[in-house]
């Protein structure tokens, strides 16, 4: 599981040598959006250096490669072979890019006698959010990366701080996530100076279903952890159910406060505890 994801430059020497200490649960080694044609080659060498020779390595590695459809993307998959990579997050996902991905992929791995890595879809297309339903269900997918600026773009719509724009979309990552049991993650906040913004942006991701956020900057990424994590309000609460459905175990309901409390509330509490203990809460 993953409450923050952190985007960090494959062609910045620093934060590739601080990846370790930052405090997200995962670290996105990004060859793409941030790397210019000219720097496609350095950041990949910087980022297989760094995975060959560190000693400690941050909690989960995730590569977002470039899009499959480029001439750098076979070249991106050879960084595999270091070992090192937890989940490959492929941009620009839909169904016909998603195939492909699959099927370079898998003749990769094969030659090189490498285990099949999870992968995180980045939907990032109109298409992509119109497909993202077909291809979730792949047993290689981990999650689904929504990622709201490239969408705007294509579909020629302003980018707001309310995120109407997206609200179809994120919902409907977010259906298509559950429904296969794997991980809805939002996209990044954008106005790394506005911590206001982002704490309503990430509330807001969260009441919709999302389990996680990108983040952009390593100044997000307390709040993002903090949000993403049952609240201390919320473990109380499941620690009394918990409780109560031992005590009342041989009933098939029973009350709490004036509410019925069954099985799926039961089994809500079960979530939050065991989110709790992975975040070290309680």
């Amino acid at each position: 599981m993953f409450r923050s994801l952190l985007f960090v430059p494959g062609n910045n020497p620093s934060m590739l040598q601080n990846a370790d200490v930052f405090i997200a649960d995962g670290i996105i080694f990004d060859l793409e959006d941030s790397i210019t044609i000219t720097e496609k080659d350095n950041a990949r060498n910087l980022v297989n250096n760094y995975l060959e020779t560190s000693s400690v390595l941050p909690k989960k590695v995730i590569l977002r490669t470039n899009p499959v459809d480029t001439i750098w993307f076979k070249k991106d998959l050879e960084l595999l072979k270091t070992k090192k990579i937890d989940y490959l997050l492929l941009p620009k996902m839909d169904l016909t890019t998603f195939e492909l991905s699959i099927q370079l992929l898998d003749s990769f791995e094969e030659s090189e006698n490498l285990d099949k890595t999870k992968i995180i879809a980045l939907i990032e297309t109109a298409k992509g959010i119109n497909e993202v339903q077909y291809f979730a269900e792949n047993k290689r997918v981990f999650g689904l990366l929504l990622g709201a600026e490239d969408l705007a773009n294509d579909l020629e719509v302003e980018r707001t701080s309310l995120g109407l724009e997206i609200f179809f979309s994120r919902s409907k990552l977010v259906l298509s996530s559950v429904a296969n049991k794997i991980i809805p993650i939002d996209t990044p906040y954008t106005d790394i100076n506005n911590v206001n913004g982002l704490i309503e942006d990430c509330k807001f991701a969260k009441s919709l279903g999302m389990k996680a956020k990108a983040c952009i900057h390593p100044n997000q990424l307390e709040s993002v952890n903090h949000i993403f994590s049952p609240s201390q309000e919320e473990i109380t609460w499941a620690k009394q159910i918990l409780k109560l459905s031992i005590e009342n175990e041989n009933k098939g309901a029973f009350q709490y406060k004036g509410k019925m409390i069954d099985k799926p509330i039961i089994d809500k509490a079960k979530k939050i505890t065991n989110n709790a203990k992975q975040y070290n809460l309680i």
